[in-house]
């Protein structure tokens, strides 16, 4: 009878859980939309929001939009007004009929101008010479790339050169690139380049063109003059092996939403399907700054004092004011859900407290962070009693306590007894050593030996093979409890626990008529969709 009443209790809660039918649905994600290439993405670059996507994260050669990461890393890494001069590695190592600038062994360019040789030329001795400028050698640049793509949230990638030139080990997913292009267009360096449409090498540079050199940027949309010119593009890359057939990155703005598509072995279509992704995006969705309409988290209240929970009335919890959401173009913001999470990476605000997800049916729209601040003179950390101060008095208390154990003496007859014990241990022994020396020195015991040094190295050998298996399982569970303490730290200089702060959100987001939140069963999907 117990069971069947648990049973049922756990029925109506979990019915209590599911969210009530609206009496309108929400717009349907857009979907008139196809592209000849084998992979492509298009991503609003200020929400995040993947608007289009077809074999996203399957890996595909990326040709010369490499030198996206190359132009990024460089930038990020060394003064434009340095000197980079052209080794005969880099100048003597190119695939025949690459794309070059011209120069020799010996030649010296500036930062800048090899940058724009890069990016409007696509010049691979450049891309070489930039690579042992700002890392020593080719090889440590690519190591440089690898670090900096996985910093940028890539997974599905891998770089082995700085150029995009044919290699096995060098593939990158349409996703992952445009992460590699968002966090490229949101640099004032690179935009300033790459929007260029032309370029002149000074004069006395090359020793092939001693009177200088004017060279034009590769991609066709980028220039008003040509049939493909597409209004509104800021920039972009050209790629192209016969490995990786056609590639294309390209950045257009239109009514303050920026959107970067990317294109994947393409089969001579790159540019209608950049341009079909930028028409299909631009029609179809609109971006809608958070801050202007989440209430349910815009402004919480200064006085966070909430079900008799002291939590520094001096703080101030609100949502960072350049985030946005990507929405259907008749969409509604009240058909957004949001989920706090307290994974925080990196690359958060410091002042960030929490993330917040905005998902629109199944789609991620958007991401913002919960930021706290204080009024002036407010000292965070001096609500209380800080944890560490808590925990500096339970280490003391531990090692006063192996003090007094270690300290314990004992009792003559104790020590007596002992001594007599030793003298009994003594005889004993030496009668033992004298079977143990037959016995070791026997044609059997030897046999074991080998046999058990054998097992030994098995051992060994699977325990390392077990530990990599086990290391790989634990990798993502240890990033999480990373990230977990990383938002336990900031919490607690914040004056709260982790218990106070959840109690607190919860009592705000039941005083708040804003967007609504996931009920149980969308929270489980949200949950294993983020893992």
């Amino acid at each position: 009878m117990k069971r069947i009443l648990s049973i049922f209790l756990c029925l109506a809660l979990i019915l209590g859980f599911v969210p009530r039918e609206t009496a309108y649905a929400a717009v349907e994600w857009p979907s008139d939309i196809s592209i000849s290439a084998d992979g492509g993405i298009l991503m609003d670059i200020n929400s995040g929001a993947v608007l289009f996507e077809k074999n996203s994260h399957e890996p595909y050669y990326p040709a010369s939009i490499t030198k996206i990461l190359t132009a990024l890393i460089v930038i990020e890494n060394c003064g434009l007004d340095e000197t980079v001069t052209f080794s005969n590695t880099a100048v003597n190592t190119l695939e025949p009929n690459s794309s070059i600038l011209g120069a020799r062994a010996g030649d010296t360019l500036s930062v800048r101008d090899c940058l724009y040789a890069l990016l409007l030329q696509s010049a691979n001795e450049v891309a070489n010479a930039l690579a042992e400028h700002c890392a020593g050698s080719m090889d440590a640049f690519a190591e440089k790339m690898n670090e900096k793509a996985a910093e940028l949230g890539c997974t599905d990638s891998h770089f082995a050169n700085p150029s995009g030139l044919n290699d096995p080990n060098h593939y990158v997913s349409a996703y992952d690139m445009a992460l590699i292009a968002k966090a490229a267009f949101n640099n004032p360096t690179f935009v300033e380049i790459d929007s260029t449409t032309y370029y002149d090498v000074p004069a006395g540079k090359l020793m092939q063109y001693p009177d200088g050199w004017r060279y034009y940027a590769h991609h066709r949309m980028l220039r008003r003059n040509d049939s493909l010119y597409y209004d509104g593009v800021i920039g972009g890359k050209t790629g192209y092996t016969s490995l990786a057939g056609n590639t294309l990155v390209t950045c257009a703005e239109r009514d303050g939403m920026k959107l970067v598509a990317v294109v994947l072995n393409g089969h001579q279509t790159h540019y209608s399907d950049t341009k079909a992704l930028f028409d299909y995006g631009f029609k179809n969705f609109k971006s809608v700054p958070v801050a202007d309409q989440d209430s349910t988290y815009s402004k919480v209240a200064d006085d966070l004092t909430i079900s008799g929970i002291f939590s520094g009335s001096a703080t101030r919890l609100t949502v960072n004011k350049n985030s946005a959401v990507t929405l259907p173009a008749d969409g509604s913001f009240s058909d957004v859900t949001s989920t706090l999470d307290y994974d925080l990476t990196d690359d958060a605000p410091d002042g960030a407290i929490a993330r917040i997800d905005y998902q629109y049916g199944d789609k991620l729209v958007g991401q913002a962070y919960l930021e706290a601040s204080v009024t002036q003179g407010y000292v965070p950390g001096a609500v209380k009693k800080s944890d560490s101060a808590a925990e500096t008095d339970a280490d003391s208390t531990v090692s006063e306590n192996a003090n007094t154990n270690i300290s314990d003496t004992e009792s003559p007859s104790e020590t007596a007894a002992a001594g007599t014990s030793d003298k009994q241990t003594d005889r004993s022994s030496k009668k033992t050593d004298k079977n143990k020396t037959s016995w070791t020195s026997s044609p059997a015991f030897s046999i074991i030996k080998k046999v058990m040094i054998i097992i030994a190295v098995i051992g060994i050998i699977g325990g390392m093979i077990f530990g990599v298996m086990i290391y790989q399982e634990n990798k993502a569970q240890n990033e999480r409890i990373l990230r977990h303490q990383r938002r336990e730290k900031r919490l607690k200089e914040w004056g709260y626990s982790s218990t106070e702060f959840d109690m607190i959100m919860e009592e705000h987001l039941r005083s708040k008529a804003g967007i609504k939140q996931p009920g149980f069963w969308e929270r489980i999907k949200n949950r294993f969709r983020r893992r």
